[in-house]
């Protein structure tokens, strides 16, 4: 029982995230932090209370954080399908390298 709640945590927590799901945290990252700077500007501007766009900076912060941090399921839609342990080995009958448009190891 132990164990298997423990391997439950261990998957949330693990964090596994592509290539694309890096892209789009980067992205979403950008974007939050710049309305929410923007917003926070705005409203501490016109009402003239740096205070409360301190407060609406920092919820927005942790807003975004709550957003970006968790590997969430939609940063793992494309998974990277890496070769099993110890790789696939290509006979190197069948590797050619080319330097300056001449093909080595031919034969």
């Amino acid at each position: 029982m132990a164990d298997q709640l423990l391997e439950q945590v261990r998957d949330v927590v693990d964090g596994q995230i592509d290539f694309q799901g890096q892209r789009l945290a980067e992205i979403l990252a950008t974007v939050l932090l710049s309305i929410v700077g923007a917003i926070s500007f705005v409203v501490g501007f016109f009402l003239q209370d740096i205070a409360l766009a301190l407060k609406i900076g920092l919820g927005g912060t942790a807003l975004t954080f709550l957003v970006i941090v968790p590997p969430w399921p939609f940063f793992n839609q494309h998974p990277v399908k890496w070769l099993p342990v110890g790789g696939l080995s290509v006979p190197t009958s069948h590797q050619n390298i080319v330097i300056d448009e001449k093909i080595l190891g031919e034969r």
